[in-house]
This record gives structure tokens, C-alpha cells and sequence, in this order.
């Protein structure tokens, strides 16, 4: 396992016809890393194309256990880990640090993102936009393979869509081998979007990023983080069984397997699934996709 050299995640993408990808985060505190490993380590027993573990920025633990997660998945699974790093309150020593402690540990793979503001307003000064966050990146390593995000809807800070995607070209131009989306509820916002981005010159792989939403509490946070539509097919699921918690599970389960299978259906074959630290929930999607994910 010690001698396991993960691919780039670009090369993950272009090799295999279809993907799927999981998101895991790290716990707030060292005293919750047992717990969150094991439940990652089910989530890789599954072998997926790859694992995404996020970020925290403040000078938290989170931080270090980022980089500690990612390394214990992928040297105990071979499954290749995309390890985040946002930049909204980090200097250029940080970023530094971050990314020569993630060579160390293996990875070879970053999704380089802002991150949202802090509560209190305070930003450093070193990073407006992550578009600099990928050329700094770049710039430490030119080999590594470096992930952004996208915003089907529009990001909820810019007026128009327009003016976001020129920030996500921006993004391409300095680097970005790959892009993943926020979370959506509708297909054709998707679809939509591609052919905008599309139409702009940007062509590097968009992962749908999908969040199976699997409890009534979970809608209000989600729209309220990222600002998506919720479709009226959605809402009656939600009425429906919203305060029956297993019937929600499974609802919500099937729910982003068939927007999946959609968008495999319709050429899109890189599926990325905020699995929000749930083995049940990663294990119900790949059962459900289960000859379809083989190509």
C-alpha cells in the first residue's frame, strides 16, 4: 500500500468512460478523527474513481486532518484523493505549506476554491479570487492536477451569469484541469449551463456535483448554502415523506440516482456525490448504478 502512486485526477477522467466520485470532510476536532476515518474508509471500501475531502480555513485542526484523512484513504485503499484548499484566509506561506504537506502525504491532486467568506468578514489579503489560488498553485508544482468549482445557477455573489462565467474562464486560464459544480436539483439547469460554457470556449470536464438530499432538514441548509432551485417534484417528495426518516432516505437515495442516470443518459459521464460522511448513503448510489456505472 506505501508504494501506491495515485493517478492525477485528470487522468482518472479521461481514462474511464463513465465515473463516480465521492466528498468526505474531516471532523472539527482530532477527538472526532476515528470516527470520520472509519466512516471515509467504508465510503473508499466501495472503490470509487475517486474520493474529494474538503477544507476548512481559521487555523483550525481541520486543516491538518484534511491532509491526514486524504493520505489514510488513499494509502489504505488506492482509491487517487482530491484534497481542497481554499484560500479566503490563507497567505501565500499558507497555501505553501498546505500544498507541500499534501506532496508529502501523496496526493497529487487539488480542488483549489475561495471558500466562503467568515462569519466575522475577516479575509487575508493575499487572495481575491481563486482563479490566483490555481496559478500560485501552478506555479509550486506544474505537474499537479488542480480541480474548481462551478455554479450552474450563477455563483449567489455575482449579478449575472455572465459575469460568473467569465471569473470561471479565468479559473481555466490559469490552470484548472476540471471543474465541479455546486449541488442542483434539475438536470436541464446542467445542461443549460454546459452549452453556455461550452459556447464560451470552456471545455475542460464539468462534474455534476450531487447532493442526495436524504432528510427534511437538509433542504433549507442546502438552498439556503447554495441558493438552488428546488423542483416541484422535489418538494412532493419532500411533503411526502420529509417526517418519515428511513422513507426519506430512500426517497432522497433514488432521487439523485435517477437525476444520475440521467445525466449518464445524456453524455454526462463524471458524477461527483456529496456523500456528507455516510457510508449508507454512498452504498444505496452505487447499488443503484450498479451495471450502469461499468459503462
Amino acid at each position: 500500500m506505501d508504494n501506491y502512486k495515485a493517478p492525477y485526477i485528470r487522468d482518472v477522467l479521461r481514462d474511464n468512460e463513465i465515473t463516480i466520485s465521492f466528498e468526505v470532510f474531516p471532523p472539527k476536532t482530532d477527538d472526532g478523527f476515528d470516527k470520520v476515518a472509519a466512516a471515509a474508509s467504508e465510503i473508499a471500501a466501495l472503490q470509487p474513481h475517486f474520493m474529494s475531502v474538503t477544507y476548512s480555513a481559521g487555523g483550525s485542526s481541520n486543516t491538518k486532518n484534511t491532509a491526514e484523512l486524504a493520505g489514510e484513504i488513499q494509502d489504505k485503499h488506492q482509491v487517487p484523493v482530491l484534497a481542497h484548499l481554499t484560500c479566503v484566509s490563507a497567505t501565500k506561506d499558507d497555501v505553501r505549506r498546505m500544498v507541500r504537506l499534501y506532496q508529502e502525504k501523496g496526493l497529487r491532486s487539488i480542488m483549489a476554491l475561495r471558500g466562503d467568506i467568515p462569519k466575522d468578514g475577516r479575509k487575508a489579503e493575499d487572495y481575491a479570487y481563486a482563479a490566483e489560488l490555481i496559478r500560485d498553485i501552478r506555479a509550486l508544482d506544474p505537474e499537479i492536477c488542480i480541480g474548481g468549482a462551478c455554479y450552474p445557477e450563477g455563483h449567489v455573489e455575482c449579478a449575472r451569469q455572465s459575469e460568473d462565467i467569465e471569473h470561471l474562464r479565468a479559473k481555466v486560464e490559469a490552470g484548472c484541469d476540471f471543474l465541479t459544480t455546486q449541488m442542483f436539483f434539475d438536470n436541464q439547469l446542467l445542461y443549460q449551463f454546459l452549452y453556455r460554457i461550452r459556447e464560451k470556449g470552456i471545455t475542460v470536464p464539468v462534474l455534476p456535483g450531487i447532493m442526495p438530499i436524504t432528510n427534511e432538514k437538509q433542504v433549507a441548509r442546502s438552498v439556503a448554502l447554495s441558493g438552488s432551485t428546488i423542483p416541484q417534484r422535489f418538494r412532493n417528495m419532500v411533503d411526502r415523506y420529509g417526517s418519515h426518516p428511513e422513507k426519506m432516505k430512500q426517497a432522497g437515495i433514488v432521487y439523485a440516482s435517477e437525476q444520475i442516470i440521467d445525466l449518464i443518459a445524456n453524455g454526462v459521464n463524471h458524477i461527483h456525490v456529496y456523500s456528507m460522511n455516510k457510508p449508507e448513503i454512498a452504498a444505496g448510489i452505487m447499488r443503484n448504478l450498479s451495471e450502469i456505472w461499468r459503462g
